[in-house]
């Protein structure tokens, strides 16, 4: 996976802890929670791009994030669509997670929650809000925290800007 960072440009998913570890030092003065989120979004164009983001944030006190985009055969479904999204989300967490595991990283591991944001809504009028309670299911079994509109700003902000 190849990641863009405004901050640090290109980096892949190994090197991407140690920029954890680096904000989480400079951050730590302000005593104050750290989140990990990861939120995918995608556009249908001729394809679908796709946008996954990883951010940091210090609560209170601004973060960093990083990103990937990919490009694959167009999804017109919004279940398809919704389902590649967060299957994307959770590989990332996952490995994200699996670097995150190694000795170098112990110190900032446990200052660190985790959440997947989801890029759908409650919405009355919104095509995703019956699959929301299956894709919260879905993520909670696999150990994260799991956000939607309009608390799920990875993927329905950041992915969905650069998704444009």
């Amino acid at each position: 996976m190849a990641f863009q960072s405004q901050t640090y440009g290109k980096l892949s998913i190994r090197n991407i802890p140690e920029k954890i570890m680096d904000y989480v030092r400079r951050m730590d003065r302000y005593d104050a929670p750290f989140q990990i989120t990861v939120g995918t979004d995608s556009q249908n164009f001729s394809d679908t791009k796709i946008v996954s983001v990883i951010a940091v944030t210090c609560e209170g006190h601004g973060g960093i994030f990083f990103y990937e985009i990919s490009r694959i055969r167009r999804i017109a479904d919004v279940r398809l669509k919704l389902t590649e999204e967060t299957t994307r989300s959770l590989e990332i967490m996952t490995s994200l997670v699996e670097e995150l595991e190694k000795e170098e990283y112990r110190e900032i591991r446990n200052k660190l929650s985790l959440a997947i944001h989801v890029d759908a809504s409650w919405n009355d009028h919104g095509k995703t809000k019956e699959l929301i309670p299956g894709l919260i299911g879905w993520i909670r079994a696999c150990g994260y925290d799991c956000k939607v509109k309009p608390e799920s700003y990875a993927a329905s902000s950041i992915a969905d800007r650069i998704s444009k």
